[in-house]
């Protein structure tokens, strides 16, 4: 794994506890984490269960025990990695979004499309797919229980950053992070809007802001002062933005909005979900990650009204490896089955989803949506990914 903070401390949790919770045709070992810092990453490899740390990538890359290479780094280190990873013959997973550029995006497409004829599969890893809720829906407009689909409204809503003497952390800076709310969690509303409705976004309208443009440098003097302060603490240019909304049109008709922010005060990480179809709708809130509200309307109109679905019978997606029934699970079970689902795929022979074309997707949306509001919020089209040729 490269990379230990956040996203590396999750994914140790699933690796770690994948085989215990999970049936699976192969033993996940934790070989080696890498860290640019030698006593923050051996530190974090004693703390999350590696066998070894390392502080340069391409030794990871270059080791022969080792078969996956798990990708927890800032976006502008994604493609480099990735690429050198299935050159090497590596299976590859990579955090959200997949990288900073459609260019960069479309490369890894074609690295890990060439890799794959070798056996070598890859995966993104939007974890929000696996919340047994949001899968039980998948299946649900699969097996067209809503009808046609008519309508998404999506958002994703946090507040982390709302003090404006919150430092220049590299999540608010474009040359590290790709783009701000919109890259970070706009993604995760992207893909599932796509995923849930098996339909891609073909045009959007957006618009985007930067609520405070300079921040504190990260260990400067905070307390409201300017760039230049009173007492000389630097500060430095947001150049990602704090907030972006952009409307979308479906392939097959259906309208959609998107809200994706970190100035919702009071909002920690509030994503919902809505759709609606011809035959019913269904609603799902993060907060209430074991719940999905659900209306069929096919039944009597005296009769019809919401009602909630407890998703955790042994009936449901991934549930049957957990606990008895009513016995709720949360954030952290979503990456478990991220990585069960990828060891299954590899070890059958299977590609993984979210693919890198899937991911590619995403980031063409994500392209759309900033081009869209630099250009005054204009209609802006979105290409599929196989209308483009792929980057050798």
């Amino acid at each position: 794994m490269v990379g230990h903070a956040f996203m590396g401390t999750v994914h140790s949790q699933a690796w770690r506890t994948v085989n215990h919770a999970f049936d699976l045709p192969a033993q996940v070992e934790l070989a080696a984490v890498c860290g640019r810092d030698h006593e923050r990453v051996a530190a974090a490899a004693q703390r999350l269960g590696w066998d070894t740390h390392l502080t340069d990538w391409r030794e990871l890359v270059a080791r022969d025990d080792i078969d996956v290479i798990d990708i927890c780094t800032p976006g502008d280190s994604h493609a480099k990695i990735a690429i050198a990873a299935l050159e090497a013959g590596k299976h590859v997973l990579c955090e959200k979004p997949l990288a900073n550029s459609v260019e960069e995006a479309r490369a890894m497409v074609a690295a890990a499309d060439k890799a794959r004829q070798a056996g070598v599969r890859s995966a993104c890893g939007f974890n929000y797919r696996r919340v047994p809720a949001l899968s039980l829906l998948r299946n649900m407009i699969e097996g067209g229980r809503l009808g046609r689909i008519r309508h998404v409204r999506a958002a994703y809503l946090q507040d982390w950053i709302t003090d404006p003497d919150f430092p220049l952390v590299w999540r608010l800076r474009k040359e590290v992070a790709g783009s701000g709310a919109l890259g970070d969690i706009g993604a995760h509303i992207i893909d599932l809007a796509q995923y849930l409705t098996g339909d891609r976004l073909t045009g959007v309208c957006g618009l985007s802001e930067t609520f405070v443009k300079e921040r504190p440098l990260p260990g400067a003097p905070t307390g409201g002062l300017s760039a230049q302060g009173a007492d000389g603490a630097p500060r430095g240019e947001v150049t990602v933005d704090d907030a972006s909304l952009f409307l979308g049109r479906f392939a097959g008709g259906a309208l959609a909005s998107f809200e994706a922010t970190r100035f919702a005060t009071g909002r920690r990480n509030a994503l919902r979900l809505e759709i609606n179809g011809s035959l019913g709708s269904a609603a799902f809130d993060l907060e209430r990650l074991n719940e999905l509200e659900f209306l069929d309307a096919t039944q009597p109109v005296a009769e019809q009204g919401f009602r909630r679905i407890l998703v955790t019978e042994p009936e449901h997606p991934y549930m049957a490896a957990w606990w008895p029934p009513g016995h709720i699970i949360g954030y952290e079970h979503t990456f478990t089955h991220e990585v069960r689902d990828l060891v299954e795929a590899i070890v059958s022979e299977r590609d993984p989803r979210p693919s890198f074309a899937d991911a590619l997707q995403v980031q063409l949306v994500l392209d759309a949506v900033e081009r869209s509001a630099a250009a005054g919020s204009a209609w802006t089209p979105v290409p599929a990914g196989d209308d483009l040729p792929a980057t050798a």
